[in-house]
């Protein structure tokens, strides 16, 4: 097989590290691994070849700067001010906050993942239903600037945990 062959032929992430180790234990198929990097327009220095495996891999699939972007960033837990009824709303302690406890409006700050403060959109959360799900009560936003539609857990062993008086008012609405 040729080296653009085996490239082309690890497609999981098992396949990468399984030609990552051969790469690795046969250094002269480093070279042509390099040449087909270069030729995809990766721009390496003369000392490429000596490079494990896996990351001359990455070079020469195009992959380099992907596999630098964190999946699953760390949540972040913070204080904040409502932007709703302007109380100071405290850390959880356990898990990303991102509404208030008192009236359950929140910030669109959140993108892929709770916690991840990406979300460029920062527009108000409104409440707007409540749902079960698995036992649990999740409540339904919508964002005021660009509609996204977000759902987040009703967090009642916070402190303050929210306001039961506030969920029950959602559960006649639909999403």
């Amino acid at each position: 097989m040729t080296a653009e062959e085996l490239v082309a032929a690890a497609k999981t992430r098992a396949d990468c590290k399984r030609l990552g180790a051969r790469l690795d234990a046969e250094p002269d198929l480093k070279p042509a691994v390099v040449a087909l990097a270069r030729a995809n327009g990766v721009d390496l220095p003369d000392d490429a070849p000596t490079w494990p495996g896996k990351r001359l891999l990455r070079l020469a699939r195009g992959r380099e700067a992907s596999s630098r972007e964190i999946g699953n960033p760390v949540a972040l837990d913070e204080a904040f001010t409502c932007v709703s009824c302007g109380r100071e709303v405290p850390r959880h302690g356990r898990s990303a906050r991102d509404h208030c406890p008192w009236c359950l409006v929140g910030l669109h700050v959140d993108d892929r993942v709770p916690g991840d403060r990406a979300s460029t959109c920062r527009a108000r959360l409104d409440p707007v239903a409540v749902e079960q799900k698995d036992g649990r009560w999740i409540l339904v936003y919508r964002c005021s600037g660009c509609g996204a539609t977000r759902r987040n857990q009703v967090l009642m062993d916070g402190d303050p945990p929210d306001r039961w008086e506030a969920v029950v008012a959602l559960t006649g609405r639909m999403p």
